[in-house]
């Protein structure tokens, strides 16, 4: 069983125009409206790929409603905290001409101590009360393999935190998920990140931003290393179009395609923690084996028009992966992977 939270959700809001232009006026065909969030993202991935989730967010005001209703309509399993603050919202302008995506993210409202509160027992009672599922049958492409019989619960911390969110929080559900014999997999940046590092998250997916910005050193291998220091075990390091990278005390390995996609990259970064996700629930260990499935998943997600989604072509991408372990000085130069939220 695969728990996601997501402490600071968001109404996704999807516009496509011909051509952005700088303080001009854009007219667009009707955009898409889905509930979204990093968690989510990872929950929608594992879920169409056969995993047994559950979702685990926050939900509040006019946003929160229409937010609830979008999931509700969804296959995912999930349960709804109610807080008093508006959901936040985040608004994508996609550029047709050029194929960039232009990103606002709402910073999001802190819930109140009693809503954390009501979080964390959501947490705990999700991870307390779903059995080890039975072996289930992947959908999507024939070639795909079946997603077997999962062995662990994991626990997957994704996304950022609303400005003021206490300090702990992120280390009290880190505790929850080791108190229940959970594996758990945090995927958040800043101060968060290395919180989530000295409280013991197993895994840790930043990308080079992120990683930079945390730990103020520049080297990514360095700046794993650190994290590894203060408690991780596996770094997965996102480098966009570079691949990614498997950071752990013993060794460091490197996955990429011979040529980057071109496509939408929001939610790539949430399809490599899925990917991991599903893997551990199964009881993998192996961090090229990990390394293998979060970048070819990362890279279907590219081909999508959703963050939330994998192609299916994704086992041909696994198979077509270069796997090394490469000279350190050829992973300084600056990585061209955008920070996500």
């Amino acid at each position: 069983m695969i728990v996601t939270v997501t402490p600071n959700p968001a109404l996704d809001l999807t516009w496509h125009v011909d051509r952005i232009v700088p303080g001009g006026t854009h007219r667009a065909d009707t955009g898409i409206s889905r509930a979204g969030g990093k968690g989510l993202n990872v929950a929608r991935v594992a879920h169409a790929q056969g995993a047994a989730v559950l979702a685990v967010a926050t939900s509040g005001g006019a946003t929160g409603a229409e937010f609830a209703a979008e999931l509700a309509s969804s296959p995912v399993p999930h349960e709804l905290v109610p807080v008093q603050g508006a959901t936040r919202r985040s608004v994508a302008l996609v550029d047709e001409h050029l194929g960039d995506t232009t990103i606002v993210n709402e910073r999001g409202v802190n819930p109140t101590t009693r809503e954390w509160e009501a979080l964390k027992v959501a947490v705990v009672r999700a991870l307390d009360a779903t059995p080890v599922p039975e072996p289930v049958e992947g959908p999507g492409s024939a070639s795909a393999p079946s997603i077997t019989k999962a062995t662990k619960r994991v626990l997957v911390l994704s996304g950022s935190l609303p400005p003021g969110a206490p300090d702990g929080l992120l280390p009290a559900l880190i505790r929850i998920g080791r108190d229940a014999g959970a594996i758990v997999i945090a995927d958040t940046s800043g101060p968060a990140l290395l919180a989530a590092a000295d409280a013991g998250a197993t895994v840790l997916k930043p990308n080079t931003a992120e990683l930079a910005e945390a730990t103020g050193i520049a080297d990514p291998i360095a700046g794993a290393c650190e994290l590894l220091h203060r408690g991780a075990s596996l770094v997965l390091l996102s480098r966009g179009a570079d691949g990614m990278l498997a950071v752990t005390a013993d060794e460091v390995v490197r996955a990429r395609l011979a040529h980057p996609l071109a496509g939408n990259p929001t939610g790539a970064g949430d399809a490599a923690v899925a990917a991991c996700a599903v893997l551990m629930a199964q009881g993998e260990k192996d961090p090229v084996a990990l390394l293998r499935r979060a970048t070819a998943w990362s890279a279907a997600a590219v081909l999508m028009p959703l963050a939330g989604e994998i192609h299916p072509s994704w086992p041909d991408l696994e198979d077509s992966l270069i796997v090394d372990s490469p000279p350190l000085t050829a992973l300084s130069r600056p990585s061209t992977e955008r920070t996500p939220r």
